[in-house]
């Protein structure tokens, strides 16, 4: 409709004549209150501000003679944190004559990355950095989607918890 129709309608019922989609063919204009229009866009932005999420790197360190329990510990750590969606920098650190042994520490390294292949993907095949090896390993769920899902599990745990009380305020009430 022409914009001084669209602009005579918004006069007469009170309210503002909005451009929603200005980019559309032909722009897309609603009439609605432009305060509320405003306030509702910055609480999507501050919503998507809250649930933006930035990916931190955690780092494991391993020695090249590492006990097998260890290992298991370290991998372990690792899987939680690429769980949360956060990135592993995994790291030997060589000490003395180990130092001309680096194809051990690739070996384990390459060991490391099977190991957690389902929570991650390497992101920097193995490297020497000075009397360190580095690898660093991406998360598959990037962080939004792990906050997501925690949060998820959280209000169902919750949910289900109310659940139990009210059962047992139930029982407790009938005897």
């Amino acid at each position: 409709m022409p914009i001084e129709t669209a602009l005579r309608l918004a006069a007469d019922a009170d309210l503002d004549l909005v451009e929603v989609a200005p980019n559309s063919k032909p722009p897309v204009a609603k009439i609605m209150d432009f305060g509320k229009f405003k306030y509702e866009a910055a609480q999507k932005q501050k919503e998507a501000r809250r649930n933006q999420a930035n990916t931190v790197l955690k780092e494991v360190r391993f020695r090249l003679k590492i006990d097998k329990h260890d290992y298991e510990t370290k991998t372990k750590r690792a899987v939680g944190f690429l769980s949360q969606g956060d990135k592993v920098k995994a790291m030997i650190l060589f000490r003395g004559r180990e130092q001309s042994r680096p194809e051990m520490g690739v070996r384990l390294l390459q060991k490391f990355a099977e190991d957690i292949a389902e929570y991650g993907t390497v992101e920097s095949n193995p490297r020497i950095d000075g009397r360190n090896m580095v690898m660093v390993i991406a998360p598959i769920k990037n962080k939004s989607e792990a906050k997501a899902e925690q949060n998820a599990r959280r209000a169902e745990e919750k949910a289900s918890r109310k659940a139990d009380k009210s059962a047992e305020a139930g029982s407790a009430a009938g005897e």
